[in-house]
């Protein structure tokens, strides 16, 4: 399995994403896009939550860009910890770039059986 945020793990995250195929997802996620910071012991890695999904690499439609370490990134994103979520932004362990209501829209958008499953199966590849 590959090491979290490497390029190997990148590329395994791509694979599981065209395999999910449609993530019939809610307009509001869709149409939604987040650039993601993310700081580790390693350096710093740039990707993005748009349409559903995570990319490689900051995407130039997104409205708000998100810093955090990868512990925080883990937990939030590919286990739907809403509790860590909570709490890492009220300690600042996640600060925020650019318009907040793109969170609020985050925060009460329901994700597709579809889209669990491939966070799911990402979450299991992640070491």
């Amino acid at each position: 399995m590959p090491a979290f945020l490497t390029d190997d793990w990148f590329a395994t995250v791509a694979d599981l994403t065209a395999q999910a195929g449609d993530l019939n997802l809610p307009p509001s996620l869709q149409a939604l896009s987040i650039n993601l910071i993310v700081t580790d012991a390693t350096g710093q890695t740039e990707l993005a939550l748009a349409s559903g999904k995570l990319q490689k690499g900051l995407v130039e439609q997104a409205k708000t860009t998100l810093t955090m370490d990868a512990q925080t990134l883990r937990k939030v994103f590919l286990e739907y910890d809403m509790s860590a979520a909570m709490q890492a932004f009220m300690t600042g362990k996640i600060k925020v770039q650019g318009d907040m209501s793109q969170l609020m829209s985050l925060q009460m958008a329901k994700p597709s059986a579809e889209q669990k499953a491939l966070f799911k199966n990402i979450l299991a590849v992640t070491v």
